[in-house]
């Protein structure tokens, strides 16, 4: 008999303009029971089509594409009101447009030669609702995007953090190594939700929209 209590599958769309990525990406999502590759697109017109039409959970979107980028396709996304979380694949030639991306309300951003297991777990998290930050990822994103430090940014980086706690500056400090709630939690001896409350007062009083920024508030403020 069906187990009738498991959840259904997360179900995926894969945009990539390169057939070659997308077969990867299907070979390795299509063999974890838990996830379901529902379609393939080669650009982001037909995503912003696909999406609508099939409303999956999660779309794993590539940057640069022909006709109709992934940035104007999340963009086109958000405005109808899509409740897909997406996910940015970058080979890391895009770093600013990732940037932009997380502003347009990406759920995060993965490497295309992230390993299976990673990508899988990433998927997962992303379905549950916790952004994805590869430390490495993150870590070279601030070094390419921001400017040498200067001392007004880092005044301003130190104001922001001195509203927090004690603790909620140890989470901070684990959100830019890019570790995930439940890392964090373990690091910590926190409970998860402890963490995700200390996640969420950080976008409160850091006036942030996602991780990354956080991650250079920590970065400016020289307490990595």
């Amino acid at each position: 008999m069906a187990d009738l209590t498991s959840d259904p599958p997360v179900r995926l769309v894969v945009v990539d303009d390169d057939a070659l990525v997308r077969a990867s990406l299907r070979l390795i999502l299509g063999g974890d029971p838990g996830l379901e590759v529902v379609a393939e697109c080669a650009d982001g017109a037909e995503a912003v089509d696909v999406v609508t039409r099939l409303a999956p959970d999660v779309v794993l979107m590539d940057v640069r594409m022909p006709r109709v980028d992934g940035l104007t396709a999340l963009r086109t996304l958000r405005e109808r009101g899509s409740a897909a979380k997406v996910v940015v694949l970058t080979t890391f030639d895009a770093d600013e447009l990732v940037l932009r991306a997380l502003r347009e309300g990406a759920a995060g951003f993965l490497l295309k030669d992230t390993p299976p297991h990673q990508l899988v777990d990433g998927i997962r998290r992303v379905a549950a609702g916790e952004p994805i930050l590869s430390p490495t990822v993150t870590a070279q994103l601030i070094a390419n995007v921001t400017q040498p430090q200067d001392d007004g940014r880092r005044a301003d980086a130190l104001r922001r953090l001195e509203q927090l706690t004690p603790r909620e500056r140890d989470v901070a400090t684990a959100v830019a190594r890019g570790l995930s709630n439940g890392e964090i939690a373990e690091q910590l001896y926190l409970g998860l939700a402890t963490v995700k409350t200390h996640v969420a007062h950080l976008f409160a009083k850091l006036d942030v929209t996602n991780r990354v920024q956080i991650a250079r508030l920590v970065h400016d403020a020289g307490l990595e």
